[in-house]
């Protein structure tokens, strides 16, 4: 049986792509300077630059890596790429998440040729493998931001608690970032390393609203600066503030439990279509090939993609209350 000349270009060209990406991580192994190895903990100026601990700089390797890095990490930056990556906790460079995203988008294609046999189709495929990591990051996110709401109200309480026991602002959220859990002591972790490295506290604290955009959080930190412009007992209105935010995450789990089920209803009603239309393709290929064989066939799924999608997303907007 001879193998279809669709299936060995995909390999041949994930073998490539692999070959190389291993090349440019070999030839990427010098030493960076001391403002890079600043930057990846604490944000100065421009876009948000964090990077993992153990990324290497490339100021000594080979023309093709070091053009090929600094023009990711360019594009990345004014993409807001950085910010992203930094808000879902991913420690991932430019090039890692560009690998990442181009072998979703083969998978994706082999795996649309497998079950159609139509290049059209498994292009299609290929699409949506593009935008599969893109959903994942926003999931990671969205988690991320979750938990941190759920101990933002246990933090604020415990900060206003050592300030009343005489501990500074500062010694404050160090004893966050060791007595609890992530994320919020990670966050609270990364605030005292770059007010460590010369960093204001206003400074410190906008960019840690910048990696977790909570409205929360924007309250403390307007709170915080505030009371640093203008004194007052800092420890009563955090008190204050974390009896709002109790009751704000407390209604919002009273109404994520009654909107469970209309939400739920609304993943059934536009997945299962989509795995009716595989599971039938799969039994008669005769039988649905008039659907994509004919410009009727092809009106007609597009009209239900539309309408599968419009549903979806009108009953999102109805279960979406905010508080």
């Amino acid at each position: 049986m001879v193998a279809n000349p669709l299936i060995i270009s995909l390999v041949f060209s994930l073998a490539i792509f692999l070959i190389f990406v291993g090349l440019t991580s070999w030839l990427n192994a010098p030493r960076e300077q001391a403002d890079e190895r600043l930057e990846r903990y604490a944000k100065r100026t421009g876009g948000y630059t964090f990077l993992p601990d153990d990324y290497q700089g490339d100021e000594d390797a080979g023309p093709l890596p070091d053009w090929l890095n600094k023009r990711l990490e360019e594009r990345a930056r004014r993409s807001g790429l950085l910010v992203e990556l930094a808000r879902a906790d991913l420690k991932l460079t430019p090039g890692e998440w560009m690998a990442f995203t181009v072998l979703a988008v083969l998978a994706s294609i082999l795996l649309g040729w497998i079950i159609f046999r139509i290049w059209l189709l498994a292009l299609l495929f290929g699409v949506v493998g593009f935008f599969i990591p893109r959903f994942y990051l926003r999931w990671r996110q969205q988690r991320r931001i979750n938990a941190f709401n759920n101990h933002l109200a246990a933090a604020i309480a415990q900060l206003a608690n050592a300030l009343r026991a005489g501990y500074s602002l500062m010694q404050g959220m160090d004893n966050l970032a060791r007595e609890m859990p992530p994320p919020i002591s990670t966050e609270f972790e990364r605030v005292v390393r770059e007010m460590a490295l010369g960093l204001t506290l206003e400074q410190a604290l906008n960019n840690l609203l910048e990696r977790v955009p909570s409205d929360d959080l924007d309250m403390m930190i307007t709170a915080i600066n505030i009371q640093a412009e203008v004194g007052g007992n800092l420890a009563e209105i955090l008190d204050v503030l974390a009896y709002t935010i109790r009751e704000r995450v407390r209604i919002q789990g009273e109404i994520r439990v009654l909107t469970a089920q209309q939400m739920l209803a609304g993943y059934v009603l536009t997945l299962l279509p989509i795995f009716l239309g595989l599971v039938l393709f799969m039994m008669n290929r005769e039988y649905m090939a008039t659907l994509y064989e004919t410009t009727c066939g092809w009106i007609m799924l597009g009209t239900a993609a539309f309408l599968i999608v419009s549903g979806f997303l009108a009953i999102r907007k109805i279960v979406q209350i905010d508080v």
